[in-house]
């Protein structure tokens, strides 16, 4: 209040000082710079005094107040949180996109590395193959084992057309006695 009383005791002065001047074009003529520099020494003036100025807290009790309900600004946090969870719902997508493309890219390279694990194998299994069906190889393994080439007449190619129907037999073989 006495900060108050001061300023306008301050702008009474002012005032009288302006209304002193001759014309009204010479008060027209001052800048609003000087005005508002002016007024600002003046307020500072005014503060500097011999008490320091003092501030009370004052705690409110608003436990009992309600709250009004305001349908419009209720209509507006539901607009939003509707805007905010679509947006929030195509971050997430977008997101998830992105990490199984990654997931996606992963497996591809580990499969072109299976895929090349298993070109390798199956590399090293036909060399193995040609290996094992060598026929030195076989003839030499026959000769250690005791196998004599076939006689005319053992050997009975299925790519040879035969003239007749052959019928399936079963022959049961016999077992020797004991």
């Amino acid at each position: 209040m006495a900060t108050m009383a001061m300023g306008g005791q301050e702008l009474m002065e002012m005032q009288g000082r302006v209304a002193g001047r001759p014309s009204s074009a010479v008060r027209r003529a001052q800048s609003v710079a000087e005005r508002n520099r002016e007024l600002l020494e003046q307020q500072r003036a005014s503060r500097r005094g011999p008490t320091p100025e003092m501030f009370f807290a004052k705690y409110i009790d608003n436990t009992r107040l309600v709250k009004a309900d305001d349908p419009e600004r209720r209509k507006e946090m539901i607009s939003f949180t509707v805007v905010m969870t679509v947006f929030f719902m195509l971050t997430m997508v977008y997101v998830w996109q992105h990490f199984s493309a990654i997931e996606v890219g992963y497996n591809v390279e580990a499969q072109k590395h299976q895929v090349e694990l298993l070109r390798e194998e199956n590399r090293q299994l036909r060399l193995t193959e040609a290996e094992l069906s060598d026929p030195g190889r076989i003839d030499m393994l026959a000769k250690q084992l005791g196998l004599q080439p076939p006689m005319p007449g053992q050997v009975v190619r299925q790519d040879a057309q035969q003239d007749g129907a052959v019928l399936a037999q079963a022959h049961v073989p016999v077992m020797a006695g004991r």
